[in-house]
């Protein structure tokens, strides 16, 4: 067995592992992470939060650079998930045949990695990297790590609605932070450049 099988077989199992943990009651929380819809409130009260903590001018800096985050890696997970072509766990027998509970509608058949990881990391990330410029940066370590609580629960919800595997959560949050660090970093960097102009 070569390390690639082993590492397959070793995700499949944490995956099946984890999605069998469940009672009514999360079930349905798992299902409200999982739902981008529901989330639009939140990311309206981050954006007031964010122009509430900085002059507009360097608050607009950070916005795009959170907004370029996201979608520099939604067009990364689906340019990768057709590369790959790994089937969603929703849509593989044998995880099927293992008890794997399905929560929502199947989906696109490729998984690999996971969007909404990587969105939500990519987020947290470089929102709370571009905070640190802010007027107000000082208390902004108890909203980021706020951000890493949410971004984490969306990440496993997942795995507990059936439509990823644990290794293509893990591997939406690597390039959710690393992606959402350097936008971040850059917002930093232009308004510390052009800061008399801010």
């Amino acid at each position: 067995m070569n390390l690639l099988n082993l590492a397959d077989g070793l995700d499949r199992a944490a995956t099946l592992a984890l999605n069998s943990l469940h009672v009514p009651l999360t079930d349905a929380v798992w299902m409200l992470f999982s739902d981008k819809k529901v989330w639009y409130p939140f990311y309206l009260i981050m954006v007031v939060l964010l122009f509430t903590r900085m002059n507009w001018k360097k608050a607009l800096i950070v916005l795009v650079s959170v907004v370029l985050a996201v979608v520099a890696c939604d067009q990364l997970a689906n340019l990768v998930k057709a590369s790959v072509c790994r089937l969603r766990p929703c849509w593989d027998s044998y995880m099927l045949s293992g008890g794997l509970r399905v929560l929502e509608g199947k989906g696109s058949l490729y998984g690999f990695f996971s969007g909404h990881a990587a969105n939500s990391f990519a987020l947290a990330a470089s929102l709370g990297t571009g905070l640190r410029s802010g007027d107000k940066s000082r208390g902004y370590k108890g909203l980021s790590a706020g951000m890493y609580v949410w971004a984490s629960l969306v990440g496993l919800s997942r795995v507990f609605v059936g439509k990823h595997f644990l290794g293509d959560v893990l591997t939406g949050v690597a390039a959710g932070l690393l992606i959402g660090w350097l936008f971040g970093r850059l917002a930093r960097w232009a308004i510390e450049k052009y800061s008399l102009y801010l």
